[in-house]
C-alpha cells in the first residue's frame, strides 16, 4: 500500500468489509474501532499540514513555472537511438537505427523512430552535454534526481521532494491532492525524499490508468463501487458515540475534519482527477493506450489542479545490455506519441508556459554496440555523456545545448552536470538554489551544492532560460 506521505503510521487505507463487520463486534470496542479509523484518514491530509518550523525563509525571485512534470526514463535510454544520433559514426555505433530525421529545428535531427516529437522541437531544448561519470543505476540515479554526488554520511531529497517543501503548504498550495506525485510505481532507487523524512516523499499512485477505472492506491479500491464507500462511512458515523458523549472534543473534532477530506479525495471532486472517463476518447487515443501514455494525460490534469511537481516514472524496457534495438522499436514510438502529445496538450491549454517538462535518464549507453553474444546486440551504462530535454515553465524552446563527440563517448563542448540542470529548475520555479534545507541535526545544507561542497558545474542553463 502506498501512501500520499510514505509508510508513515496512520496512512488512510479503505477499509474491507471483514473489517467493517468487524468493528461492529465485541472483537474490538467501539471506542477503538472509531480511532482507529478516524485516525487513518487523518494520515492521508495531515501530513502535507505539518508546519515548516525548521525551514528558513529564504528570498526566492518571480517564479516563471508552477509546475514541473519530471520523465524519468528509468534504466538509462540510449542517447544516440532518442536525441544524440551520430550515423556518421557507422553500424558498429548506430546500428539499424541510421536514417535520423530532420526536425522543425534547422539542421537538428533526431532519431527516426520519433516523428512526433520531431514536429515539436520549437517547444524542447535538447541537452547533448549531460554527465556525470557514473555508470551504476542507483548511484548515478541519485545523482541526476538529488544534483549530489553519491556516497557521504547524509541522504540528500530528490527535486520532486525539496520542491514539494517549497511550493507545496508553505507556499499557499491547498490541493487535497499531495503535492508530489509518482505516476505509477515507485522510482524505489533511493529515498526520495532524504533527511527532509517521511512526509516529503511522493505518493507513488499504483495502479495503472490504461485500465478502465484508474485504481490509485488509497483513493480508488478495486471492486469497491462509490455507493459501498458511502455506505461505509454512514456505517462508521453510527457507530460514532464518541462525539455525542465528548462534545468539543479537540481532538475528536480534528480527527472528524480529517476523515470529512479524506473521503472528500476519495468521493469528492478532488480524485475525479485521476478519472480519465471524463475525457474525449479521441485525445486518450492520441497519448496513446499504454500506461505511459495515459500516466502523460493524468499529468496534464494534475497540472491543471495546481500539483507542483509529478514523476512520469516510465519503468522497463530502457536498460538495454541485451537486444538494445528491438526494445527502441517498441519503446520508443510509445514514448514519442505520449511525450509529444502532453507537449501540445499543454500548450493548447495555456499551461506549457508554466510548466517544466523534464526527461532524463539516469545516464546514456555505451555508443559501440555489444554484437557478440550474449549481448546480441545490446548496450552498457554510460554516464560520461548523455542526452535531456526540458521544455516549457521558461526553458527556450528550439535549441540545442552542447555537444558529444562525433561517437557520443565524451562530452565535446559545454559539460553539463546534474546540479546545473537541477539549480535552473529551481530559478525557474523561483526556489532559491542556496536557500536552507531543513536539517534534523541542524547542519546547513542548501538546496543545491554550494561553493564549499566543490562540486563539478558547468553554469546554470542561461542560454535557454
Amino acid at each position: 500500500m502506498n501512501t500520499p506521505y510514505g509508510s508513515s503510521p496512520g496512512a488512510f487505507t479503505p477499509l474491507s468489509d471483514k473489517q467493517v463487520t468487524r468493528m461492529s463486534g465485541t472483537a474490538m470496542s467501539r471506542r477503538e474501532a472509531v480511532q482507529r479509523t478516524l485516525l487513518g484518514a487523518a494520515g492521508l491530509v495531515l501530513g502535507r499540514h505539518l508546519t515548516l518550523r525548521a525551514l528558513a525563509a529564504a528570498p526566492s525571485a518571480k517564479a516563471k513555472a508552477k509546475s514541473v512534470i519530471q520523465i524519468w526514463m528509468w534504466g538509462g535510454p540510449s542517447h544516440l537511438d532518442t536525441w544524440d544520433p551520430k550515423p556518421e559514426a557507422g553500424n558498429d555505433y548506430c546500428g539499424p537505427l541510421n536514417k535520423p530525421i530532420a526536425t522543425s529545428l534547422d539542421g537538428v535531427r533526431i532519431c527516426e523512430l520519433m516523428p512526433l516529437l520531431a514536429k515539436q522541437a520549437d517547444k524542447y531544448a535538447i541537452i547533448r552535454s549531460m554527465t556525470h561519470g557514473n555508470n551504476g543505476h542507483e548511484t548515478a540515479s541519485y545523482m541526476v534526481q538529488t544534483a549530489r554526488a553519491q556516497g557521504g554520511r547524509e541522504v540528500f531529497p530528490s527535486v520532486g521532494a525539496v520542491v514539494s517543501l517549497f511550493k507545496g503548504t508553505q507556499a499557499g498550495y491547498q490541493g487535497l491532492i499531495p503535492p508530489y506525485i509518482v505516476l505509477t510505481e515507485p522510482q524505489g532507487r533511493f529515498s526520495e525524499s532524504g533527511f527532509l523524512g517521511e512526509r516529503y516523499k511522493p505518493f507513488a499512485t499504483g495502479g495503472d490508468p490504461n485500465q478502465s477505472r484508474f485504481a490509485v492506491e488509497g483513493v480508488v479500491a478495486p471492486g469497491i463501487s462509490d455507493q459501498r464507500q458511502r455506505d461505509r462511512r454512514e456505517l462508521l458515523h453510527q457507530l460514532n458515540t464518541l462525539e455525542h458523549a465528548m462534545p468539543g472534543d479537540a481532538q475528536l473534532t480534528a480527527s472528524e475534519q480529517c476523515e470529512k477530506q479524506a473521503y472528500d479525495l476519495i468521493l469528492g471532486d478532488a480524485g475525479k482527477v485521476f478519472d480519465l472517463s471524463q475525457e474525449k476518447g479521441e485525445l486518450r487515443d492520441r497519448y496513446g493506450r499504454s500506461t505511459f501514455g495515459q500516466s502523460c494525460l493524468v499529468a496534464r490534469r494534475l497540472v491543471e489542479r495546481g500539483v507542483p511537481y509529478i514523476t512520469i516514472n516510465y519503468n522497463g524496457g530502457w536498460d538495454t545490455h541485451k537486444q538494445n534495438f528491438q526494445l527502441m522499436r517498441r519503446r520508443v514510438p510509445e514514448m514519442d506519441k505520449g511525450m509529444a502529445t502532453l507537449l501540445q496538450d499543454l500548450a493548447e491549454h495555456g499551461l506549457l508556459d508554466s510548466t517544466i517538462v523534464w526527461w532524463t535518464g539516469e545516464f546514456g549507453r555505451t555508443p559501440k554496440v555489444q554484437w557478440e553474444a550474449p549481448w546480441n546486440g545490446g548496450r552498457g551504462h554510460h554516464g560520461q555523456v548523455f542526452s535531456a530535454v526540458v521544455a516549457g515553465g521558461g526553458f527556450k524552446g528550439g535549441r540545442v545545448v552542447g555537444a558529444s563527440d562525433a561517437k557520443g563517448e565524451r562530452v565535446k563542448e559545454r559539460a553539463v552536470y546534474p546540479c546545473d540542470l537541477i539549480g535552473s529548475i529551481y530559478e525557474l520555479l523561483g526556489i532559491d538554489a542556496e536557500a536552507k534545507l531543513p536539517h534534523p541535526q541542524g547542519l546547513a545544507v542548501t538546496a543545491t551544492p554550494s561553493a564549499a561542497d566543490k562540486a563539478p558545474s558547468g553554469g546554470r542553463l542561461k542560454e535557454i532560460m
